[in-house]
């Protein structure tokens, strides 16, 4: 006959074990109860308002100075170096240059568009850019360049202060559809932020189902307010949408001016549901 041993919990670990057990089921009878049963369904019938349920928001740490990364960010240039870049899906030939990175002289190596090696669909962009100083030249050919958003959906960069062009050319503009609702441009030189909120188009059996919206801030003031964008940037034509994949890269256009962009990051909007 095989004895079957018993191990014995010395008392004080099983009196450990109790308390640890009752700090829970006290902790949970504690716990608040958040929000409310009783209260009308919110379109799509899945909460209530006011639902104590519905999923938390993700933490985000925001950047410790205004214009910092946030911590989701997915940081393109930090003004070390060019490796989430390519030019023509080879290395650029941007200069680095006291953190920044800068459009190089037209022919040069490695000039021309400056694309990003990620790709993105709905998101939030940050980046600085200042304009030549002095500056030169007048109307488009004074500090001029582009975000380009997915490659192809344009925000004008230019040196738009003291510099008078057509209102869908000049600075934060959407290229030759929006004009700004103010010009909020500083002088030649001189550091200038967008922040911009992108929503990708919606494309369907190959037809266009929702456009691209963008909304941007330049310099902290709003300067396009969910705008709906006709299509990607094209030059003295009227834009026209044709069918694309959800993602594509971040770009900074080469039009032979030495812009500078520095602290550029990118946030992914995903449904918070």
């Amino acid at each position: 006959m095989t004895r079957r041993r018993t191990m014995l919990i010395p008392a004080s670990l099983a009196a450990v074990a109790v308390l640890s057990l009752a700090a829970l089921g006290q902790q949970q009878k504690d716990k608040p109860k958040l929000g409310y049963k009783d209260t009308p369904m919110l379109p799509g019938g899945k909460w209530h308002v006011h639902d104590g349920d519905r999923p938390q928001p993700p933490i985000v740490t925001p950047g410790q100075q205004p214009g910092q990364p946030p911590s989701d960010a997915v940081v393109l240039f930090d003004g070390k170096d060019l490796s989430k870049w390519q030019v023509n899906g080879q290395e650029p030939g941007w200069k680095l240059d006291d953190g920044a990175m800068v459009v190089p002289p037209s022919g040069a190596k490695g000039s021309g568009t400056i694309t990003s090696k990620d790709e993105f669909g709905d998101c939030q962009i940050h980046v600085e850019f200042a304009t030549p100083n002095p500056p030169k030249g007048s109307d488009q050919g004074r500090g001029n360049s582009g975000v380009l958003i997915m490659g192809r959906y344009e925000v004008q960069v230019l040196d738009s202060f003291d510099n008078l062009t057509y209102p869908d050319g000049q600075a934060s503009a959407i290229y030759g559809q929006h004009p700004p609702q103010v010009n909020a441009s500083k002088k030649a030189g001189e550091w200038q932020t967008y922040d911009i909120i992108f929503t990708a188009p919606r494309f369907k059996d190959g037809k266009l189902e929702t456009p691209a919206y963008v909304t941007a801030l330049h310099n902290g003031v709003l300067t396009q307010n969910h705008v709906a964008l006709l299509g990607p940037m094209t030059f003295r034509a009227l834009a026209k949408y044709s069918p694309h994949g959800p993602k594509g890269p971040l770009a900074f256009q080469d039009h032979g001016n030495p812009v500078r962009y520095r602290n550029i990051w990118v946030r992914e909007i995903k449904d918070p549901e």
